[in-house]
C-alpha cells in the first residue's frame, strides 16, 4: 500500500507538515524526478537567411521581392539579406520566370489577364516577364471566361439583375469588359 492521497486544493504548499512532505517523497521511486525522466528536447540550430530562403523555395516559387519581404527580419547584419539572394539567383534557385509559370499555372484557370498581371506586378517581376505572361493570357480569355462561367452558373441569365450579376463575377476574377459581355451574349444565344 502506498503513502499516497488526493491533493487537498484547499491546503497550499507552505501549509504542508513536514510529515506530508516526507511521506510524499518516500512514495516517490528514485528515477521519478519529471526533470530527470523527460528526455532533453534537441533544440535545432537557427537556419541561415540562405536556408531559410531555400525552405520557403522548396515549398513554391517565390521572387526575389517576396524573399526579402519574408526575411528581411532575420537579417543580422546589413547587406546579409541581399548577399544570400544573390548567391540563390547566381545558383538558378530564383527565377522570375518560373514564379510566373508557377502563378499562370495556377491561377490562370480561374483568373483573367488583368488579375493575374496584378498578382504577377504584386510580386515584384520584372516587367517583360509580367507582359510576356498577359500576352499568353489573353489568347485563351474568352474560353477561360466562358468556363468559369459554366462552373459558376451554367444558365442564361433570366433576367436584367440576374445578367449584372453574372457580369459582375466574371468582372471580379479579372475579365475584360469585352469578353464578359461576349460570354453573357453567347450563353444568351445558347437558349
Amino acid at each position: 500500500m502506498t503513502n499516497w492521497r488526493r491533493p487537498d486544493p484547499a491546503r497550499s504548499r507552505t501549509q504542508r507538515s513536514d510529515a506530508d512532505a516526507d511521506a510524499d517523497s518516500s512514495a516517490q521511486a528514485p528515477g521519478d524526478d519529471p526533470a530527470e525522466a523527460a528526455p532533453a528536447r534537441r533544440t535545432r540550430p537557427e537556419l541561415s537567411l540562405k536556408g531559410r530562403a531555400l525552405r520557403l523555395l522548396s515549398m513554391r516559387e517565390h521572387s526575389r521581392l517576396e524573399l526579402e519581404r519574408k526575411l528581411s527580419s532575420h537579417e543580422t547584419r546589413e547587406g546579409e539579406l541581399a548577399e544570400a539572394l544573390d548567391a540563390l539567383t547566381a545558383r538558378g534557385f530564383i527565377s522570375d520566370e518560373r514564379v510566373a509559370d508557377s502563378v499562370l499555372h495556377r491561377r490562370a484557370a480561374k483568373l483573367g489577364a488583368s488579375r493575374v498581371k496584378a498578382e504577377l506586378q504584386a510580386k515584384g517581376l520584372d516587367e517583360a516577364v509580367v507582359r510576356e505572361a498577359v500576352e499568353s493570357l489573353r489568347a485563351t480569355e474568352q474560353e477561360r471566361a466562358r468556363e468559369v462561367w459554366r462552373r459558376k452558373f451554367g444558365q442564361p441569365p433570366a433576367d436584367a439583375s440576374e445578367r449584372a450579376r453574372q457580369m459582375r463575377f466574371l468582372a471580379a476574377r479579372g475579365f475584360s469588359g469585352e469578353t464578359v459581355r461576349h460570354v453573357i451574349a453567347g450563353a444568351d444565344d445558347e437558349d
